[in-house]
């Protein structure tokens, strides 16, 4: 019998990375499938309440904690008329949804996604429509939803019941601008051009807002790099974020493969990080630019099935992916590498976040449950508050298809001064072998061990049903505290959570 593996960490408070934004736990809802309709919002259910919002999601929403919310998309935002979505909703027009080729019926809008957001304890991140529109609808959304009053816009909304303004802070300046499947598609010039006057505008209604700029779809873009210097020149001194999208899936069947993906978005992150400060370098400017991964997700399993979808209906099942254990898995470790990233990383959105790849699912007038991806997701929200540390951590590795040196464990850290509490998320990547973790955290004298959770299944492909919840957390986790020493055992193939606590003297 081989010995069992084994790895070495030291967790010391000083060893910072940086504070973590709470908004990496972000989330994002499109108009789009059974997201809002049937997902958030179904006035028929049992659950409804006044506003026609489905209580049991909101208390899913709850459970997760989400701080900010995206909306309303995603590829929907670059052919919509925002006011289409504002005022009694008997003259609301019906619409041909351009991107997903649905019908939008526009019973929800700005004023009822705030209100919902509001009920789910989240801040609204809005996208603006760069693609078939631009300065004008922006400039006149933004005075709709902030401004005090007095003003044509800001007095429709008055007359539309919401006397006083969101204050929404957080604004997208479009969505994937470099895909040619946008409607409105542009070239990074024209779309940092088109960029950088929008947010001037928009600056001017409300000095107090953050602003993203598009980055690339994801990675495979032929334009990819060349696109974020590109539009950064433009608009370095106009916005404080740029974005980034990335999605994984294992369509060959590939586990040891497939968990190593978060490798690939660390490099992506890196990469991004490096663009941003060549731009600051070249611009001779004191500002940093900062990271919105805000669309990140496994999603490949509904892809056959999105195919067969009829055009011209209203919320379809779309993108209806059915999470299993190894998606789980791989969502926990992206997890970590944000937090590894929390110096640059300060906004990430899982997409999405009810019925369309989602940790969140519903039947329509029925039932809600968690898919597996919800418990990585709950677990660092929850818990993931604070000072990000960076644990020193001496991994056994492997090589895969795509990637080399692969360590088995990955590792992040959060330090709670206040609450006087640190709590550890690791995975372990071995198909087949428990790991052994020696830790040393005499930094944190006088901490006790609280729980150590665990996320495990021998099937990889588990899933979560209404009817059978396979992939679920227990307590059970083997891990010691001795004289200043974690001894830590990470089953095979699993997401760990492991939280130490001060005692009260």
């Amino acid at each position: 019998m081989a010995d069992q593996l084994k790895a070495k960490m030291i967790l010391d408070k000083n060893y910072q990375i940086a504070k973590i934004d709470e908004r990496i736990y972000g989330s994002f809802i499109e108009h789009l499938g059974r997201a809002v309709y049937g997902g958030i919002y179904e006035p028929d259910h049992p659950e409804a309440d006044e506003q026609g919002f489905r209580r049991d999601v909101l208390e899913l929403v709850k459970e997760l904690q989400v701080p900010i919310v995206r909306y309303p998309g995603g590829n929907m935002v670059s052919a919509y008329n925002w006011e289409d979505g504002v005022g009694p909703k008997e003259d609301r027009p019906r619409r041909l949804e351009l991107a997903w080729r649905t019908i939008e019926t526009n019973e929800v809008g700005t004023n009822e996604f705030a209100d919902w957001a509001k009920k789910a304890g989240a801040e609204v991140m809005m996208a603006v429509n760069l693609g078939t529109r631009g300065i004008d609808a922006a400039r006149n959304l933004l005075e709709y939803t902030n401004h005090p009053g007095g003003t044509y816009w800001s007095d429709l909304r008055k007359s539309h019941g919401y006397d006083s303004p969101h204050n929404i802070k957080t604004w997208c300046l479009g969505n994937e601008m470099d895909g040619p499947w946008q409607v409105g598609h542009k070239t990074a010039d024209e779309y940092g051009r088109l960029a950088s006057e929008t947010a001037k505008a928009m600056r001017l209604v409300d000095p107090s807002i953050e602003l993203v700029a598009c980055g690339s779809s994801n990675t495979k873009m032929p334009t990819f790099a060349e696109w974020e210097a590109t539009i950064l020149d433009h608009t370095y001194e106009q916005v404080d974020f740029v974005s980034l999208h990335q999605y994984y899936g294992n369509h060959e069947n590939d586990p040891a493969n497939y968990l190593a993906k978060n490798m690939d978005m660390d490099h992506f992150i890196k990469t991004v990080t490096s663009i941003c400060d060549y731009i600051k370098a070249k611009h001779r400017s004191k500002k940093t630019i900062n990271l919105s991964f805000d669309e990140w997700n496994v999603w490949y399993h509904s892809n056959d099935a999105d195919k067969k979808i009829e055009p011209w209906t209203i919320a379809p099942p779309q993108l209806e992916d059915q999470y299993n254990f190894e998606d789980a898995l791989l969502v926990g470790s992206m997890l970590i590498t944000f937090l590894q990233h929390a110096d640059r990383v300060k906004i990430a959105c899982m997409a999405q976040l009810v019925n369309v790849i989602a940790p969140i699912m519903t039947e329509n007038n029925g039932r809600s449950w968690k898919q597996t991806i919800f418990y990585p997701y709950m677990h660092t929200s929850v818990y993931g508050r604070g000072i990000s540390l960076k644990p020193i951590l001496s991994s056994p590795k492997y090589d895969s298809k795509e990637f080399t040196d692969v360590p088995y464990i990955d590792s992040a850290a959060v330090y709670n001064e206040e609450k006087e509490e640190v709590n550890l998320f690791m995975v372990n990547k071995h198909l087949e072998e428990a790991i052994q973790v020696s830790s040393d955290v005499r930094s944190f004298e006088g901490y006790q061990l609280v729980e150590h959770v665990v996320l495990e299944n021998e099937d990889l492909k588990a899933v979560n049903t209404p009817d059978h919840e396979a992939v679920m957390p227990h307590q059970r986790g083997e891990t010691t505290l001795e004289n200043g020493i974690l001894d830590i055992r990470l089953p095979k193939t699993s997401w760990n959570v492991i939280r130490l606590e001060k005692t009260s003297s």
